[in-house]
This record gives C-alpha cells, structure tokens and sequence, in this order.
C-alpha cells in the first residue's frame, strides 16, 4: 500500500508530537545549584526528591556494605586478570577463599588457588598495584581482632597516610563517595566535586524509576552533558555514574561508574560494577566487576578486569 504525502506529513506530525509530548511529562527542579530531571513516574510517586538527592550526597551505607564484610562470614571468589598491551593475559589469579568470624575476629581461609604468569614477583609480592589493591578489599592476612568497623567521615581522610595508603585512601573516597572533592590528587581534586558550580554545570542529573532484576527500582544518573566543547570535555573524569534504590526503604541496590581522565603525568579509563544484598538487617557487595586501564608516572601501564563474586553469608 501506498500512503501519499499527506499521509506520511500526518503520521509524522503524530509521532513527532507523541514525542514532544513525552518529554513535556518530565519536570525539572533546581537543588542547591544543580537542575535535576525529573521522569514522569517519580513525579508521579511524590518522593521527597531535595531530601533524596541531599541523602545521596551525604550517603554512608555504600562504604558501610563493604565494612560490614568484616562482620560476617562468607565465600569469595576471586578473579583477576592483568593483561599486556596486545590484550593477552600477563598474570592472573583464580581463588576461592571462605571468611569467618567468631568473637571479634576474622581470618580466612584458602580453598582453593591458581596463580599464573607475573601476578607475583619473585619474592612473592604482588606485582601489580591493582592486584595490592583488590587484596586490600577482599584478603585477610592471619586473625584480626578488635576492628573499630564504624562508618564516620573522619575515616574517608588522607592525613598521615603516605604512598600506597594515601592512594588506596584517595580510591576509597573516589569509589565510594563519587562526585565528591578529593583532595592530593594533581590536576583533578576539584573537577571530581560534580555537586558544586562550576563542575555542576557540565552535568545532567536525572532521576528515573525502571526495572531492575524484576523488581521497581529508582535510578539516579549522573552524566556528563553531550556535546560539550573541548575546553570542558578535558574537564570530565566522570563520565557517568548510575545508582540504584530500593523504593521501600531506599537502600542501593547497585552502582555503575565509567571514569575516564588524561593529565600528561598520568591517565586512567575505569569502568566498575557493585551489586548489593541483605543479611537480615546488614546490606552487603555480592558483586564486584572492573576493567581498568591506567598509567602514572615511574609506574608501568595497568590493565586489569576482576570479579569478585561473595556468598554464602552468615553471621
């Protein structure tokens, strides 16, 4: 069948004003300096958006569900994976280790464990800073006891810490505060701080409701304006980050992040992936996925994909 001019003219103008019409339904709403979309499902839930937003900010329970590791019992399985400038794999680990806690204290055990390539050097350290790193999160050396396990902002701070430790700190702050200001990294402190002008301005902040894993669930999007000029492109390092809530009680759920930044001295392009769980009244990771390719100065080149899966948790 044929449709003539007038016809074609007549279904364009219906979808072209189906589509207006769909994001008239959206609103926007300024909260201390940033203008927030609003999609017409969380309109329509009546959500204290200003607290909501605020709450993200300030929000401790993400950096909380990791401390909480420390608690409980659990399995890990642990994979990393270095690769060479050619995509091949340099190094790698492929472990299963079970944690347990009684009176106080944690140690862990190692099931099972399969090292291969570079992964250590030859006095049996690990030879990548992304390995020390994964380490630090996920592996326990001997019985610790008498942890302070409390959550404040005075843990999240680079003072007296040095080397490794400083920039172990300055990761925690980055992964589990996105968006906030971070202070000692060169050429980048003040262009992480998105909720605050200038930086701000070079963002769109989008709350939405959309199904996640069979269930509703908010998502707010933090994403770096399109077609920005090149002057302001070099200032983005986080491309974007997607946070997920549960509606109920609006604990996380998951958390995305794409990171990307050139400085000379050095660069980084971060993607990474959390998924969270609950034990009873405790939220907890039960994933962790990232692909990293980074360089600094005296540092050789990094690539790097892990997953870390975690289960079987007890108290």
């Amino acid at each position: 069948m044929k449709l003539s001019l007038s016809s074609l003219l007549y279904f364009g103008l219906l979808l072209f004003g189906s589509s207006f019409t769909a994001r008239a339904q959206d609103s926007l709403l300024t909260i201390d300096d940033k203008i927030v979309t609003l999609k017409e499902v969380v309109v329509l839930s009546n959500l204290d958006v200003p607290g909501f937003v605020r709450r993200i900010q300030l929000d401790t329970s993400f950096y909380r569900a990791f401390k909480n590791l420390r608690e409980i019992n659990y399995t890990a399985l642990n994979d990393v994976r270095m690769m060479d400038k050619k995509g091949k794999v340099s190094g790698s680990l492929q472990s299963r280790t079970i944690q347990s806690f009684e009176n106080g204290c944690r140690e862990m055990q190692v099931q099972e464990e399969k090292l291969a390539g570079d992964i250590k050097d030859k006095n049996g350290d690990w030879n990548y800073t992304t390995m020390e790193m994964y380490a630090s999160l996920f592996f326990t050396n001997g019985k610790i006891c008498g942890e302070n396990n409390s959550v404040s902002q005075a843990e999240l701070s680079l003072k007296n810490k040095r080397g490794l430790e400083k920039h172990k700190e300055q990761l925690k702050m980055l992964f589990f505060n996105p968006g906030r200001k971070i202070p000692g990294i060169p050429f980048i402190g003040d262009k992480i701080n998105i909720y605050e002008p200038p930086m701000s301005e070079l963002y769109e902040f989008v709350l939405d409701m959309e199904n996640y894993k069979g269930e509703n669930a908010y998502v707010f999007r933090i994403a770096s304006l399109p077609d920005l000029p090149a002057g302001k492109r070099s200032d983005i390092v986080l491309n974007r980050v997607d946070t997920w809530f549960h509606p109920s009680d609006m604990r996380i759920l998951a958390r995305r992040y794409d990171l990307s930044y050139r400085a000379g001295v050095y660069d980084f392009d971060v993607r990474m992936e959390v998924e969270m769980t609950r034990l009873g009244d405790l939220l907890v990771p039960s994933l962790l996925r990232y692909t990293g390719d980074w360089k600094v100065a005296f540092k050789k080149r990094e690539r790097g994909i892990f997953t870390a899966t975690l289960f079987g948790f007890g108290n």
